[in-house]
């Protein structure tokens, strides 16, 4: 196998028509990866925008408003006007802050654990599958490379694993080696 730390090395997957491919890849990848959870989406007349907030509500439950706007990275309208929705047909529920009472903390109900279990079924063996047939070293490749895409630091963070831990996400000051 090539090692492409050796700088002596012609780099060919830099080339105009490598990068264009890793653009198209990703475009095709990700119209795949989306495809049956907007199905599933469609039929409670919701986009991807609801799919974002039931994902992470779930993945990090208690998380705050501010926190998801945060991760999300959309204006305090949009979030709003999808969120009233996940609370209004029952998919999220929303505690005040036992500490800070202007918190707004958020939960999936039942309703929206399983919500999110259809919505993420097909993803998580997708991705299953494709690790597989790729094998431990590409996994690890992939991840580095989505690393690198992400563009802000305080992101890449969250997918900082601690020694035989496995990444995820992780609330601000937790796992992140930052102060919160």
């Amino acid at each position: 196998m090539a090692d492409v730390n050796n700088p002596g090395l012609n780099l060919l997957f830099l080339r105009d028509e490598e990068l264009r491919q890793g653009i198209e890849l990703l475009f095709f990848a990700y119209r795949d990866f989306t495809a049956e959870p907007d199905a599933i989406l469609a039929k409670y007349d919701f986009g991807r925008a609801h799919h974002r907030v039931i994902y992470f509500t779930g993945r990090s439950p208690g998380m705050t408003v501010g926190e998801l706007l945060g991760i999300l990275r959309i204006t305090k309208q949009s979030l709003s006007r999808v969120l009233g929705q996940l609370l209004k047909q029952g998919f999220i529920q929303q505690k005040t802050g036992s500490r800070d009472r202007r918190q707004r903390l958020l939960y999936l109900t039942e309703k929206g654990a399983e919500l999110e279990r259809q919505l993420s079924a097909e993803q998580r063996a997708r991705i299953a599958r494709a690790y597989r047939a790729a094998g431990a070293q590409a996994v690890e490749g992939f991840r580095k490379v989505m690393l690198g895409i992400i563009g802000r630091e305080e992101d890449r963070r969250r997918f900082a694993s601690k020694a035989g831990a496995a990444p995820g996400i992780a609330k601000p000051g937790q796992g992140t080696g930052t102060q919160g």
